[in-house]
């Protein structure tokens, strides 16, 4: 019952295509933009599903980013001595701060790095878990949008629920391994960095486990496409993504960098403008349609890597799928002389 209600709210047109076949795109540009312009409110509502599996995260990061700010505030106020005015301010009014001499002695010593590097280490293992259960469901969304992208029909609820009980284990692999990558990273990168001070060769291996980071971020573009689109082994599923994310490292930065973009903006208006307001315009974006527009966007551009990398090298595997391509004019010329 549950999944016909589901069915019927997230329905599409079946069977029917968005394009004729002299109507096709002749280029990816072309086909992104026609895709992206029939199913934009498709990705709405798929939004709307997906980002329930990214809702732990996103509290947590609000969270931990508004404490911080506000914890950095208070030491900065207990440093120049405005807190204490602020205090002696306050005395006999309702909401009076309630600050003793002592406490805002000890706040002015704390260093406020020593505060950035405590809340983010909190942060980073509350999100291993956050992060860990999005794996099967990103796995079910690559799976539409992959679809999408190619100008083919996908049932939204359907089609996500299919993908998500074929690729789960493999997904929830996947999703543990980024959960986890960085926070070592982190810790990695503090251990070496305290060693570096009196034995500098000790910058090499922190270094190296920010390259680890970095090719694990890059690499994660193709792993969940990779694993919706072929019969892959958890192993090979890696190994390709990670070769990928190397030999293409040019256009893999480049597509890592512009999922990167609506998270400078928030960041940006949360400092030029209002803390409060930068974080509440960035959860929007990511509630309406960001999850999805995400990974759409990947979508795209792992297609078309597929087409030229794998797929040539796969036989009776379909290239350039929703693009017009003089051959397949020549196929139907001929299939209809048969005929």
């Amino acid at each position: 019952m549950f999944g016909r209600m589901m069915n019927n709210y997230y329905y599409g047109k079946s069977g029917k295509g968005d394009f004729r076949k002299e109507d096709l795109p002749e280029n990816r540009r072309e086909l992104f933009r026609d895709t992206l312009r029939t199913r934009l409110s498709a990705l709405c509502r798929l939004n709307l599903m997906y980002m329930v599996v990214w809702l732990p995260a996103m509290v947590v990061m609000l969270m931990f980013f508004t404490n911080t700010v506000s914890a950095l505030n208070t030491v900065f106020a207990a440093q120049d001595g405005t807190l204490k005015q602020a205090v002696e301010e306050s005395a006999g009014e309702e909401d009076a701060l309630n600050y003793t001499d002592e406490q805002i002695a000890e706040m002015a010593k704390y260093n406020p790095k020593d505060l950035v590097d405590s809340s983010l280490l909190r942060m980073l293992l509350i999100l291993i878990p956050c992060i860990a259960i999005t794996g099967p469901a990103t796995a079910g969304v690559s799976y539409v949008v992959r679809n999408w992208a190619r100008d083919e029909h996908a049932f939204i609820w359907t089609d996500f629920k299919d993908a998500v009980k074929e690729n789960w284990k493999q997904a929830l692999v996947i999703s543990a391994i980024t959960a986890v990558i960085p926070i070592l990273v982190y810790l990695g990168w503090t251990f070496y960095g305290q060693m570096s001070v009196n034995q500098p060769l000790m910058a090499v291996p922190q270094m190296l486990v920010v390259l680890v980071g970095i090719f694990w971020a890059l690499s994660v573009t193709y792993f969940y496409p990779l694993l919706v689109t072929y019969d892959l082994k958890i192993k090979d599923v890696l190994r390709n993504g990670l070769l990928l994310g190397v030999a293409r490292l040019p256009m893999s930065t480049g597509v890592r960098l512009l999922h990167c973009v609506p998270v400078l903006i928030g960041f940006a208006l949360c400092y030029f403008w209002s803390p409060i307001y930068g974080s509440l315009i960035l959860f929007g974006y990511y509630f309406l349609i960001g999850f999805a527009l995400s990974r759409f966007v990947t979508a795209s551009y792992t297609n078309a890597v597929f087409d030229r990398f794998l797929n040539p090298r796969i036989e009776g595997a379909k290239v350039n799928q929703g693009l017009h391509t003089d051959s397949g004019d020549e196929e139907d010329e001929e299939d209809g002389d048969t005929d």
